[in-house]
């Protein structure tokens, strides 16, 4: 992953599908919020949203997510409406500005971001742990006691090597 822990949130500003427009740090407000971006035709990422949506169920409030797609707003759309994303999803446009600024080695990638504006925990591709992980942080952060996200028996692998994210894929010849 290109940004460490300790590593200072690159800012942005970006559309979203609900048409209100989205600025870190000025959204965030002072609460921890968890970047997901994903790619709406990798697999891995149709494997982690179920838990993404867990972990915004089960912790409602003192923290935020947003999603981050590389796709355009139609195909964005549909995905969000497939897994009932009920969280802001974010429009990277043609050009993949804020991914670029991330660069995420694959889709999905997580970057946990703390209240001081710092990336706090990192992860890529679809991991059991780290979905655990970032679930007993944002418990920590938000005051709340600490669920498992993703259980080791629910049918699903404990880890799947994410999708190759969009702005890394080279470029057609126009």
């Amino acid at each position: 992953m290109n940004l460490e822990p300790g590593a200072l949130a690159p800012h942005f500003t970006l559309p979203g599908l609900d048409g209100r427009e989205y600025s870190l740090p000025r959204d965030r407000g002072d609460e921890p919020l968890l970047l997901a971006f994903f790619r709406v035709k990798c697999a891995t990422c149709d494997v982690a949203y179920p838990y993404l949506n867990r972990l915004k169920d089960l912790y409602t409030d003192g923290w935020q997510l947003w999603s981050v797609c590389q796709d355009n707003p139609e195909r964005a759309a549909k995905y969000a409406e497939r897994f009932a994303l009920a969280h802001p999803v974010l429009l990277d446009g043609a050009e993949l500005e804020v991914s670029r600024l991330y660069d995420p080695p694959s889709t999905p990638a997580l970057y946990l971001i703390g209240r001081d504006g710092r990336i706090e925990f990192t992860s890529e591709g679809f991991a059991k742990d780290d979905l655990n992980e970032i679930g007993r942080r944002i418990a920590g952060l938000a005051g709340a006691k600490a669920v498992e996200i993703a259980a080791a028996d629910d049918g699903n692998p404990p880890l799947k090597p994410g999708c190759m994210a969009r702005q890394r894929m080279p470029r057609r010849p126009s």
